[in-house]
């Protein structure tokens, strides 16, 4: 069985990796509205693979005899007027999940529950690539975006993005 307080931590971060997909789906929106599909598919993809670690997460704790809890889901808070602004804020939001799943790898070690801490290796790994992700697609706009032959050619390579479900991270 999970200590309770590491139980507590993995729920509330299935709740926040819920909010991670709601968050991008918002970001999504504001590329469709601005006429950027191929930026809007990029975050729709991300909000699928956030519903994805909330699921895995979920999975976790349902196979150690943990009842779920899910939480109201805020509404995502943030008005953009410059359309690099979802990037930034997407990149910010990386790290701070990065800090949250430290946070739970930390407290697992406390108390060497070390199931907890492998289960949680594939996370680590994972945020490492979301905020690298993050912060290439923030380098490119400010490197392309400005100007409207590399905003679209960046807009393309965006909307080429696949939807692949991890098969490599814990299962489902």
């Amino acid at each position: 069985m999970i200590n309770e307080k590491i139980a507590k931590l993995i729920n509330t971060q299935v709740n926040k990796e819920l909010y991670s997909g709601y968050l991008y789906l918002d970001f999504a929106n504001y590329y469709a509205d601005e006429g950027l599909d191929g930026f809007a598919h990029w975050y729709e993809i991300q909000a699928q693979e956030e519903r994805d670690h909330a699921m895995m997460m979920r999975r976790y704790l349902i196979d150690n005899g943990i009842k779920v809890t899910f939480e109201k889901i805020d509404k995502p808070d943030k008005t953009f007027s410059k359309m690099d602004a979802p990037l930034k804020a997407g990149y910010e939001h990386e790290q701070y999940v990065t800090s949250l799943i430290n946070n739970i790898y930390a407290e697992a070690a406390k108390i060497h529950d070390y199931k907890t801490m492998q289960f949680l290796d594939w996370f680590i790994k994972e945020q490492g690539e979301e905020e690298k992700n993050a912060e290439d697609m923030l380098k490119k706009f400010q490197l392309f975006g400005h100007d409207a032959k590399g905003l679209y050619s960046l807009n393309q390579e965006l909307a080429a993005r696949v939807y692949t479900p991890s098969t490599t991270g814990p299962a489902m």
